[in-house]
């Protein structure tokens, strides 16, 4: 229909002519009162972000001569996060002089990863970032 008559059909009901799909070849236009659609539409994006999940990234630090009981409580935390759907990040931070022996960390987190084997994977390489060593995991995608 030609624009001047839906133009006409909507001053006649005391309505809004509103631009649903701008990209269509030609433009899909509705009759309807604007407050309205405004309202219905800002419903629609509440209930889709609250479907959604955000996801967060939890830190947990560790000391290049962390016990090894100690780590085993560290990555059973971060076990219960990739249950809970969140990122971990590792986080070795060295002190004084134990920057010189980057190895160390390198050690804890090797065992760290193995624990962490069939909870999460690991989505980023291990890297120095100031005087810490850091790197990532992510939980399985649930089916």
């Amino acid at each position: 229909m030609a624009i001047e008559e839906a133009q006409q059909k909507a001053r006649e009901s005391g309505l809004d002519l509103v631009e649903i799909s701008s990209g269509a070849d030609p433009p899909v236009v509705k009759v309807v009162d604007f407050k309205k659609f405004k309202y219905e539409e800002a419903k629609k994006e509440r209930l889709a972000k609250r479907k959604t999940k955000e996801t967060e990234t939890k830190e947990i630090w560790l000391s290049p001569t962390i016990d090894d009981h100690d780590l085993e409580i560290r990555m059973s935390r971060a076990k219960e996060f990739f249950e809970e759907g969140d990122r971990v990040q590792l986080t070795i931070k060295f002190r004084g002089r134990e920057i010189v022996h980057p190895e160390l960390g390198r050690t804890i987190l090797a065992k760290a990863t193995e624990m962490l084997h069939g909870h999460g994977e690991q989505d980023s390489e291990p890297r120095m970032v100031g005087k810490a060593l850091i790197v990532g995991f992510k939980p399985f995608k649930k089916n």
